[in-house]
């Protein structure tokens, strides 16, 4: 039997959940921390973070420090020493040297792409966004900087003919997950050894706004059904309809050619709302009406009394 380690665990998305439930199952997790509870949605109700929920229902303690850099939390870290590791998997906090410093193996962070490429909060919907067939987790040895610690173990995957962020996100933290604890065991026993990053190669994937999921109708077909895909289910692709908004969940490009301006409705059809753009057109197959379900485009358009020569635009006008 492996010998079980002594880990602090700090997460707060749902990307971090299965590396979580694979740490507990093989270590001792002595605390959770994650960030503190945020008004979230329209109501604005206080919710508990993925990490801090799967934590109350495996029982183990939990800390929502403001910030870990206080001199009160990191005395809390101390009274946790002995440690053997600290593990961050989208923890959304910067942690100061005087943590990472506290571990005999170092903290290792999972991060969700092929370290260099897409450093930051967002690499999964970046990759999508600039098109890639290809990405990957990678664990690493965390150190001050932004995903710049050196490399421990990588796992590449297939980006999916059409796949959508939410999808490749469950598959990719299930891959972490597999790969965090073959790091963690691997560290123990000495046969990892850290690789320098090029930081040469090294791309940015910083965090994505909201006001990001507005759908440019002059750009091609190709680069707007990537949006689409890198921006489901969050935070959404968006175009306005006759002043009101209306959210994009699936689309395909083609090689339509139509003489229509970008924005404008070419076909609609059993397939879904053929929509013009800066060089072929997209064909919509399922969209969201504000305040409304989702639904098939077919069945919004004979709804809408939607015709060729209609308008989606990136602004209500």
């Amino acid at each position: 039997m492996e010998r079980r380690l002594r880990v602090v665990f700090m997460g707060t998305s749902g990307f971090a959940v299965p590396s979580l439930r694979a740490l507990n199952k093989n270590h001792q997790i002595l605390a959770i921390v994650t960030q503190p509870d945020r008004p979230s949605g329209r109501g604005r109700h206080v919710i508990e973070s993925p990490v801090k929920q799967e934590a109350n229902s495996l029982g183990l303690p939990i800390y929502q420090p403001e910030r870990v850099r206080e001199e009160g939390f990191i005395e809390q870290m101390r009274g946790f020493e002995p440690l053997d590791a600290i593990v961050v998997a989208a923890f959304g906090q910067i942690i100061p040297k005087v943590i990472l410093d506290m571990p005999r193996l170092g903290c290792v962070n999972v991060h969700g792409s092929l370290l260099p490429k897409y450093r930051g909060a967002a690499p999964i919907q970046h990759a999508i966004l600039q098109g890639e067939t290809v990405t990957g987790v990678t664990t690493m040895l965390m150190d001050p900087g932004l995903d710049t610690g050196p490399i421990l173990l990588q796992e590449s995957t297939d980006i999916l003919d059409g796949e959508i962020y939410g999808d490749l996100h469950d598959r990719l933290a299930e891959i972490g997950a597999r790969l965090l604890i073959r790091t963690l065991d691997g560290l123990d026993d000495g046969s990892i050894q850290p690789i320098p990053q090029d930081h040469s190669q090294a791309t940015l994937a910083l965090s994505i706004k909201r006001e990001a999921g507005a759908i440019d109708w002059t750009l091609p077909a190709g680069r707007i059904v990537n949006q689409i895909r890198a921006f489901t289910p969050r935070p959404g692709a968006y175009a306005f309809l006759n002043k009101s908004m209306v959210k994009i969940w699936r689309a395909v490009s083609t090689d339509d050619t139509g003489k229509a301006q970008p924005g404008e409705v070419v076909k609609v059809s059993d397939e879904g709302i053929l929509v013009a753009t800066g060089d072929y057109a997209a064909l919509i197959t399922e969209l969201q009406p504000e305040n409304r379900r989702r639904m098939g485009a077919a069945e919004f358009a004979r709804g809408a009394r939607l015709t060729p020569g209609s308008f989606f635009r990136s602004e209500p006008g």
